[in-house]
């Protein structure tokens, strides 16, 4: 039986009562979580411009970011990390599906565009890892850089340490979604969701991944643009 206060008479939100702001405890603590964690991203990000822009000179990331996959001896600025950013886009397109198909309680297309979430997911970061290699096979790597700044003079370890830090703090957190996405697909298909009468935590799950796709645009905006 629900308990309530002896003041307010009003039911405690964990027992089922009023919410605040329409939103559900569940859903709150994800924002609380997401708040804090935009803490994190933000602290690292600061610390690259602090140290980006106090810096007499830094890598071009036209030259750095070049590289495509299986094509050797030409240059491409940024193509391979745009189509990156546009397929975690694109996951979080389907994401936004999945979430509406919840709302209607349409179990076959939760299921079928979280499928496609985490495909989108599993192909970031597959594109993540082969950057990642590629720039380790040319001498980058935490306290390496092998990249001249833009006025000829040797690069500073500052911006591989910084580079892999923050994208592999972001990549931990895809990888981390992309589980999550896992779990809540095998609740669906098992009908936990439909026994509950309620598709929230896709909501909540969806809540994360958005939180990753947004904090990528300015991981993107900070290495790849400036």
């Amino acid at each position: 039986m629900a308990s309530t206060t002896a003041l307010t008479g009003k039911k405690h939100i964990w027992d089922g009562g009023t919410e605040p702001y329409g939103a559900s405890y569940g859903k709150l603590m994800m924002w609380f979580f997401l708040l804090s964690d935009a803490f994190s991203f933000s602290a690292l990000l600061l610390a690259y411009a602090a140290l980006r822009f106090s810096a007499p000179s830094w890598p071009v990331p036209d030259d750095v970011f070049a590289a495509i996959p299986f094509v050797h001896g030409n240059h491409f600025p940024l193509v391979f990390v745009g189509i990156m950013t546009f397929i975690l886009i694109a996951s979080s397109v389907t994401m936004v599906l999945a979430v509406e198909a919840g709302h209607r309680g349409a179990k076959n297309e939760v299921v079928k565009w979280m499928i496609w979430t985490i495909i989108g997911g599993i192909a970031f970061l597959s594109c993540q890892a082969w950057e990642w290699t590629h720039l380790h096979h040319d001498g980058a790597w935490w306290g390496s850089n092998p990249f001249a700044n833009a006025d000829g003079t040797p690069g500073m370890v500052n911006f591989t340490n910084l580079f892999f830090t923050i994208t592999g703090f972001h990549g931990f957190h895809v990888f981390s979604g992309v589980l999550l996405n896992v779990i809540v697909l095998f609740m669906t298909m098992a009908g936990v969701f439909d026994r509950r009468g309620t598709y929230e935590t896709i909501e909540k799950v969806g809540l994360y991944w958005h939180f990753v796709d947004l904090v990528w645009v300015f991981v993107f905006t900070f290495f790849y643009l400036i």
